[in-house]
């Protein structure tokens, strides 16, 4: 048998302090870890980073996915701090909305719209098993009246999303420019989380009780609001813009007033304590009459919200383009 000796490659004479170790991942590396350290402290900061910024239009979906990347937790910390009197609830927009989102004020709207409707509906349930509760039976359906979820939409709604953007571009137009748009909605959508806890108190068929629950909700919510708005109205050159704070109080004053009388005014026949003055009563003669005012005020309301999401958005739209 013969055998043919193969000469070793000179490298390979070397040992192994001649090989070389390269890495061909380049700079992915180094740029992926500094995208995980800044997801992570994003992610310290209650916002969820799986998505990189992109330039995109103010009209795509993928301009405002950014603020709807937020965890409950954060959400949750934003609503409560609205009805807590602290000194960081006075500078609310810099000690919890950096940065700001939309995801918490839409779902707190949405959220008020569904407790105004069932807890509504379940207040007149017991008004009218405590008016007749020899023939009434507490098995009984609920019944729900789909007229007052159109009010509460169009209520909450046009307060809560299309008054802040008309807000807005009115002090953009004024030359008062400290807070963004986004922030707007987020603290007028925030500012509403009281009204949940009020709504679902608001069963109780005592009428003193429920005026001074729907008083303590707008004691806490119009303070809130005036405590974050009044600073930035005040940073405006003119003097006359901080009267805009009266309107936001009578707003809220009159927002509230209609939660109370179109939602929680329906009582049994023997009222609990002193009797509320706009009230209705289950079988008296004037409920069918007020039940159709209701329902007209829902088709105005209803027409009034579309009206005012669309001038709001033409606005928008007019202000963005310049």
């Amino acid at each position: 048998m013969a055998y043919v000796s193969i000469e070793a490659d000179e490298r390979m004479e070397e040992g192994p302090e001649g090989l070389r170790f390269q890495s061909f991942l380049g700079t992915d590396a180094r740029e992926t870890s500094d995208v995980a350290g800044a997801a992570g402290s994003n992610s310290a900061r209650g916002y969820i980073p799986d998505r990189t910024a992109k330039s995109s239009g103010f009209w795509t979906v993928e301009y405002y996915q950014p603020y709807f990347d937020i965890d409950t937790k954060t959400v949750l910390r934003r609503c409560y701090s609205t009805i807590i009197p602290t000194r960081n609830a006075r500078n609310y927009i810099s000690s919890y909305l950096e940065p700001a989102d939309l995801y918490g004020p839409f779902w707190t709207l949405t959220t008020l719209i569904f407790c105004l409707f069932v807890f509504s509906s379940l207040a007149a349930s017991i008004a009218a098993y405590l008016s007749d509760p020899d023939t009434a039976s507490p098995t009984d359906p609920i019944v729900y009246d789909f007229g007052l979820l159109s009010v509460a939409v169009g209520i909450v709604y046009i307060y809560g999303l299309a008054f802040p953007v008309l807000l807005w571009l009115g002090l953009r137009y004024l030359g008062v420019g400290e807070w963004s748009i986004i922030e707007a909605i987020s603290l007028w959508g925030y500012a509403h989380f009281v009204w949940i806890p009020v709504s679902m108190l608001c069963v109780i068929p005592i009428p003193l009780v429920r005026w001074i629950i729907v008083g303590l909700g707008l004691i806490a919510s119009t303070t809130f609001l005036v405590a974050n708005v009044f600073p930035i109205l005040a940073s405006g050159d003119a003097k006359a813009v901080r009267l805009i704070v009266v309107l936001v109080v009578i707003l809220q004053a009159a927002v509230a007033l209609c939660f109370k009388v179109l939602f929680f005014s329906v009582y049994p026949k023997e009222q609990i304590g002193v009797k509320d003055p706009i009230s209705i009563v289950i079988g008296d003669d004037k409920t069918s009459s007020i039940l159709s005012s209701t329902q007209a005020a829902s088709s105005i309301a209803t027409a009034a919200a579309n009206a005012t999401a669309t001038a709001a958005m033409m606005l928008a739209r007019r202000w963005f383009e310049n």
